[in-house]
């Protein structure tokens, strides 16, 4: 049981670096864009690597705990959600890299007007990663903080970047 117990705990601290490292490629890749930094956008697309292999670690290590632990109820719920949590932390990385190659394919061009609503809206995002995660790792009951943004009035996603 102890084993089973440490094993947990190495996945717990994994998807917590997991998530620090998709929280700093959505800070890197709104950079990218804003600033027009390509540095930012090499190190998102650095990230990525590591956040796929991570990716394929964590699956592989919860999956075992699955099959070889036989977990009960809580550590069932942990691991279930462990693995979801894991493809959508994945998934944010690679959105990451879809907003640094947009952000590439735009650096040359010239601003319509600032990128406000942008960083505000990665902003978000980034709390929203951070409180969900500590919440799910910390086994405590999160506060709506992490789902008001879908509350909140919207703001328009269709921004135009460019002068046509």
């Amino acid at each position: 049981m102890r084993h089973f117990v440490e094993e947990l705990d190495y996945l717990r601290s994994r998807l917590l670096e997991m998530s620090a490292l998709v929280e700093d490629s959505v800070y890197r890749s709104v950079l990218a864009l804003t600033e027009k930094d390509p540095q930012q956008s090499q190190k998102v697309l650095q990230n990525e690597s590591e956040i796929n292999h991570m990716e394929i670690e964590i699956d592989d290590l919860a999956t075992r705990l699955l099959a070889l632990q036989q977990p009960m109820a809580t550590d069932l719920r942990f691991l279930t959600s462990a693995i979801k949590i894991n493809n959508d932390l994945e998934r944010m990385g690679d959105l990451a890299v879809n907003i640094v190659e947009r952000a590439l394919s735009l650096s040359n061009e010239p601003l319509m007007k600032p990128m406000i609503d942008i960083p505000a809206m990665a902003s978000r995002v980034q709390s929203m990663i951070r409180k969900s995660l500590d919440a799910f790792v910390k086994r405590t009951r999160s506060s709506p903080a992490p789902c008001w943004f879908l509350t909140t009035p919207s703001i328009p996603c269709a921004i135009p970047f460019t002068r046509n």
